[in-house]
């Protein structure tokens, strides 16, 4: 990166119109408050729409506890792989702005059609008393928007984030300091928004009506736009690079191309420019690692290459487009430890609500607290422990460990595993408590609330919150930081998949419990009767799987390698997070 000091970004950034950018008057926290407001409300809009999502189903759509169960977690487990529709994008062609701005409209188009479905003669399902009849063609209404919905929210997550950071030029060590805390107030924003939805909105969908509830998150989501574009003039934008995927195969093809030619011992012989900017756009030069050696062999400069003049990128790629592509490929197993916990976050909107459903709502003689509205304390956790793990958990830490951040960031996303599984052993044990009622007082089907306030589930909320500070915003910062410059946003959306899979795999641990345990007539774990169920057993399960997940983790952990690039090395005293775990 330039050197000189002329006031302004050395990272690459540019203004909207591709002028570099001042460092006086763009990024830094200046342009965070749009960034945050954006993804406050769009956020707010999403949880307001999917939190309460079962009950919907389970009451308008006329569906199972199961079914239903498994609808909502396919259904947010896709809102959770659309983001590498958006982040391919983002990269390749139209920035990270021109991205989030397109897919708003396509979120907030899906959110109008919802509303409708909720609203309109027609559209929504006729209901007689408790039982709703909903046609064939107002439940895909229902779908339609839903999915529409997940693809505009796939085109926004993986960039907005992504985009928040670089408004921190890296090359500015105060700057690149700032860069950590806007993670934690990043998710910090997120929680407001669903500190909001989980408690006004479920209130209004449950004792007002389905339509002014998802109406509210279609403002909200539009409110979200006009946050955005507010801040535009000061908004710092990374160039697109090109596909990522083109370059990924380009490094693939040349290592098959040369898979007898030995990779010499001095790295110095592998093919990098020699000017001090990368080939790739928006990307600083990588340093050679010694994992995955059959990759050097694309860098190996042979007789052949220097005879043809131009260079052919499949057959020749440069150190730093190597290192691109072992990059992602040492992030997979970091990427992969996270599906568990995912599952574990996502019991949350399924079996976290059902299990409330059963339980006493009443706060005082005349109010009720819907069961969907219980994760307000997942995100009061967040929001209490978001401030005290970036104002007194870090400083304390960074003065016995020296480290700038205080965690290493896998140290951060390890202890977020450990108490994901509390969250599981919190929610088992209150089940048997529950199922310990129901069997003294007999109330197998009975159709009244369980003699047990709903508060007891309190704790199971509260550790997943804890556990999402550590690990989800540790994930979100890792992904980014880890990944090449070039596919920031990729990397982000590779980190949002690990939802989309925690969710899938919810799906297919249901499917496959109740198909196992309702053989021979039996009602199985999780009938749609829950007092004759065993759910219990299943929050075991997800127990021991996390058990099982860490202990693979902190082998992951002990493997992986920080990325270090040109600059890094120049600039060691800076380099605050890359040491090894």
């Amino acid at each position: 990166m330039a050197k000189a000091d002329d006031g302004y970004t050395q990272d690459g950034t540019t203004d909207l119109k591709g002028n570099p950018c001042l460092k006086s008057k763009t990024g830094t926290w200046k342009a965070c408050p749009y960034i945050l407001g954006n993804e406050c409300c769009e956020r707010l809009a999403y949880y307001g729409m999917g939190t309460n999502l079962v009950n919907y189903m389970v009451g308008h759509l006329n569906e199972g506890v199961a079914t239903a169960a498994n609808n909502v977690t396919n259904w947010s487990g896709t809102c959770y792989i659309t983001p590498l529709i958006g982040a391919f994008l983002a990269d390749s062609y139209l920035g990270r702005f021109w991205t989030i701005s397109i897919f708003m409209m396509v979120y907030v188009l899906g959110l109008t059609l919802l509303t409708m479905t909720a609203s309109f003669s027609g559209l929504k399902p006729d209901c007689t008393g408790d039982t709703c009849h909903p046609t064939q063609s107002q439940t895909a209404a229902v779908f339609s928007a839903l999915y529409l919905i997940a693809l505009g929210t796939g085109g926004i997550k993986p960039c907005v984030s992504s985009f928040g950071a670089d408004q921190f030029d890296e090359s500015d060590p105060i700057e690149k300091k700032s860069k950590s805390s806007f993670f934690n107030w990043f998710y910090f924003s997120i929680n407001i928004g669903a500190l909001i939805a989980s408690s006004v909105l479920v209130y209004i969908q449950t004792n007002v009506s389905w339509g002014w509830g998802f109406g509210v998150p279609a403002v909200c989501m539009a409110i979200a736009m006009v946050s955005f574009f507010l801040g535009t003039r000061l908004y710092r934008n990374q160039k697109p690079a090109g596909s990522p995927l083109t370059r990924i195969a380009q490094v693939l093809v040349a290592s098959a191309r040369k898979w007898q030619v030995h990779v010499p011992e001095d790295k110095s012989l592998l093919y990098e420019l020699t000017d001090k900017e990368s080939a790739i756009v928006g990307s600083r030069k990588l340093e050679h690692t010694s994992q995955f050696k059959f990759l050097d062999k694309a860098s190996i400069e042979t007789e052949e290459d220097k005879t043809v003049g131009l260079v052919n990128p499949w057959r020749l790629c440069t150190v730093t487009q190597v290192e691109e592509l072992k990059s992602i490929v040492k992030l997979l197993p970091i990427w992969a430890g996270g599906i568990i916990f995912s599952t574990v976050y996502g019991q949350m909107s399924t079996m976290y609500v059902l299990q409330g459903n059963t339980l006493d709502p009443h706060i005082g003689p005349h109010f009720k607290i819907p069961a969907a509205s219980l994760s307000i304390f997942d995100t009061l956790s967040v929001i209490i422990w978001v401030p005290v793990y970036d104002r007194i958990l870090v400083p304390f830490v960074r003065r016995i460990t020296g480290r700038e951040r205080g965690f290493t960031q896998l140290t951060r996303m390890g202890i977020g595993l450990v108490i994901s599984i509390f969250a599981m052993v919190a929610a088992g044990v209150l089940e048997v408590v529950r199922l310990h009622i129901i069997h003294r007082d007999n109330l197998y089907d009975s159709k009244d609330y369980i003699p047990m306030s709903i508060f007891w589930q309190v704790p199971q909320y509260f550790l997943v919150g804890a556990a999402e500070v550590f690990t989800f915003i540790g994930q979100l910062e890792f992904f980014y930081d880890q990944a090449p410059d070039a596919m920031r946003s990729m990397c982000s959306a590779l980190s949002l998949t690990t939802v989309a899979l925690g969710n899938y795999l919810s799906t297919l641990l249901v499917t496959i419990v109740t198909d196992i345990t309702t053989k021979n007539g039996k009602l199985g774990w999780i009938p749609d009767n829950l007092n004759r169920g065993h759910l219990d057993y299943f929050f075991w399960l997800l127990a021991i799987l996390s058990f099982i997940n860490f202990l693979v983790y902190l082998l992951i952990a002990k493997w992986y390698t920080y990325k270090k690039t040109a600059d890094d090395l120049e600039q060691e005293k800076t380099s605050d997070g890359f040491d090894k775990d």
